[in-house]
């Protein structure tokens, strides 16, 4: 999915350790010996440089905690007593419950505000909240099963608040002492250096990550869970601490007081006014803004490569790239993007399209832009994309070029429609294409990524029931979803800048891009979703399409496939392991960063490096450790990968050909759709 992206597990927690970092000194005292800081402006929350739902962040290290010591030091207050550790509960009953009361409030809030849907059945939302109550019910349970092992694991989490606490009450009487969790310059949350001068603040943030990473620690210490329930208890206690962080309300957070206090107010109005837009904007359901939108129009600022659209469906736009050099490679290339966002992540603006780059090597490219489907598409699936998207592009290309064969690319599930579209190709005796490229594609989803932790047989069954009345999948779900995956990043760090702030998020491409949401026809969404997610049924070899068995392993032409470090919707371990089916012979190669920005590098910016080895076998990271780093981009070895195949050139080819009447201008009339 295009939305961070690693080669590591799925999940990955953090487990402290015991030790205590460099004292943190206040900047002046008073007589009294409290901290004491000097006004600051008001900070604004800059937009992250790499990609979301995509793109995904470098995971820091964080500092370790210390662990509870003998008491040298009695406690300057009173502390409450150690809680009796609770034996059991009905888990089922609490999950059955908890999802009950979320719809029943849901319902409730839907008839006092008119929504026709106040009558209709369990939502998404509370098919969440019982998964996420019968996840950790799971973990509490491992727990409560002997009341010695909770005991000492509430010793723990007792033991470090009182430390922490006994640290404070000596910083109040002027003493100079590190702290027991040391401030992690990598969170963002805890920046303003109030955290650390006023003790009362400081206890506040030293208490929650204390208290957070002893939750992601009881997770990591339960014995017994599978892999999927692990994972998705560890991503709902992340979830869950997320929200929870003092950073995100303005009683418990210094800035936001300090803020609020100095713009009297003035920045909770336009807060609310901004919150009341993105309601508004997501048509009921919160779309929360990422960038300023008024910055970019298509065509102009954005997708601004020059082309026509020379064919137009039911299911796709194909676009032809005008040539910017005398001659070009006469085989054309194809390139079919996701359908989940636009496809001009592609094609972002000079700097950075890949498109253009493209086009300046000597390629006639041409470009799928998927429909941004209404309820006629619903029963659109992936065979309708496959027959009416690539193999009707491919006859088009033909017509256009009279080349027969072609090199194609697909980003990620537009990448593994591609590959199950070569399947069916090999198994009907059609080879026009030649060869293939694939960016940030998984087609074994045994080890999906995060995003596998989001889908299950309760949420599909919410899914198919919401998607039954709409035709499609609302584009601010799947964008909610991606955002979930980096709540701090991609919510959190919103929801305060915008919406206590006040303040506009910047100008970023890249999340203008993200928030240009698509929607999913029914058919397509709910197959993928259960024929990949659920069911992994390409490599096991159970799919079909259009009555033709899949079998990877008919697809002998070269294949190049990129995956990237930090990709948590398509790891780099999963794509690995996933093009070991391909019959042919296949590079693979591993880049820096994350879904989106390893995948978008243009050489001029000299970002990150890439990987290249021997044959994809074995261990994946036995391949990374014989592999050989590269600095820069990865695009020119690709360039050279598929240049040397097809090396004859032709004369520059014009959009059309003259063979097809000209529709409009790129990006065309389907990028234009809004969700």
């Amino acid at each position: 999915m295009t939305a961070t992206r690693d080669g590591e597990p799925a999940i990955k927690r953090r487990k402290a350790a015991p030790g205590i970092g460099a004292a943190s000194e206040p900047k002046t005292k008073s007589r009294t010996g409290k901290a004491k800081a000097a006004p600051a402006k008001v900070q604004e929350t800059a937009a992250p440089d790499a990609e979301p739902v995509a793109s995904s962040a470098r995971k820091e290290k964080k500092p370790a905690p210390r662990k509870p010591q003998p008491a040298h030091a009695q406690p300057s207050a009173p502390l409450p007593p150690m809680p009796t550790p609770v034996t059991s509960v009905d888990i089922e009953m609490m999950a059955e419950n908890m999802a009950k009361l979320v719809d029943q409030g849901r319902k409730a809030l839907a008839a006092a505000i008119g929504n026709a849907d106040a009558g209709g059945q369990r939502s998404e939302l509370a098919a969440s909240v019982a998964d996420a109550t019968k996840t950790l019910g799971v973990v509490a349970e491992y727990w409560m099963a002997q009341p010695e092992r909770a005991a000492v694991a509430q010793a723990e989490l007792y033991g470090g608040l009182s430390e922490i606490w006994r640290q404070t009450m000596r910083r109040y009487t002027g003493e100079m002492v590190p702290p027991v969790v040391p401030p992690d310059p990598g969170d963002k949350r805890f920046a303003s250096p109030e955290w650390e001068q006023y003790p009362f603040f400081d206890w506040l943030r030293q208490s929650y990550l204390f208290a957070a990473r002893w939750a992601g620690e009881m997770v990591d210490k339960a014995d017994g869970l599978d892999a999927q329930t692990r994972a998705k208890a560890a991503f709902y206690t992340r979830l869950i601490a997320s929200a929870v962080s003092p950073s995100n309300f303005v009683a418990t957070n210094p800035e936001l007081l300090r803020a609020t206090i100095e713009n009297k107010g003035d920045n909770l109005i336009r807060g609310l006014k901004m919150f009341a837009e993105d309601i508004n904007a997501g048509g009921g359901m919160l779309k929360i803004r990422q960038s300023d939108d008024s910055k970019f129009r298509l065509g102009i600022d954005l997708a601004n490569t020059p082309g026509k659209v020379v064919w137009r469906n039911d299911v796709m736009e194909l676009i032809q790239y005008s040539p910017t050099t005398e001659e070009v490679y006469a085989r054309p290339l194809l390139i079919t993007p996701p359908w989940i966002n636009k496809f001009y992540v592609l094609d972002l603006n000079k700097e950075k399209s890949f498109v253009r780059w493209a086009v300046e090597q000597g390629f006639t490219v041409f470009i799928i832009s998927w429909v941004n489907p209404d309820e006629s598409k619903a029963e659109k699936g992936f065979e309708a994309y496959m027959h009416e998207g690539i193999l009707t592009a491919l006859d088009v290309i033909e017509k256009v070029t009279g080349e027969r064969k072609v090199t194609a690319a697909g980003y990620c599930v537009g990448g593994t429609l591609l590959a199950l579209t070569l399947a069916y190709m090999a198994a009907t005796g059609d080879d026009r294409i030649e060869s293939v490229t694939f960016f940030a594609t998984q087609v074994d989803f045994s080890e999906a990524g995060d995003l596998q932790i989001l889908i299950d047989e309760a949420r599909m069954a919410a899914l198919d029931e919401a998607m039954a009345k709409t035709g499609y999948l609302e584009g601010v779900k799947m964008a909610n979803a991606f955002n979930m995956l980096r709540p701090n990043e991609l919510i959190w760090t919103y929801v305060v800048n915008n919406y206590m702030k006040g303040v506009e998020p910047v100008a970023f491409d890249l999340l203008y891009w993200n928030s240009d949401s698509t929607r999913i026809p029914r058919a397509n969404h709910s197959f993928y979703m259960r024929s990949c997610y659920l069911e992994n049924r390409i490599t096991r070899g159970e799919m079909t399409m259009s009555g033709v068995p899949i079998n990877l392993r008919l697809v002998k032409i070269p294949v190049y496939s990129i995956a990237t470090r930090e990709d948590h919707i398509a790891p780099a371990r999963s794509v690995f392991r996933g093009v070991k089916f391909f019959g042919g012979d296949v590079t693979y190669v591993l880049g820096g960063s994350g879904h989106i920005a390893g995948i978008i590098n243009p050489p001029s910016k000299n970002k990150y490096d890439y990987m290249v080895g021997g044959p994809v076998k074995g261990a994946f990271e036995d391949w990374v450790t014989k592999a050989e780093e590269h600095p820069g981009s990865w695009w020119p070895h690709w360039l050279e990968w598929i240049t040397a195949q097809a090396p004859r050139k032709v004369p520059a080819r014009e959009p059309g050909g003259g063979k097809l009447e000209i529709l409009c201008d790129a990006p065309g009339e389907y990028v234009r759709v809004k969700a």
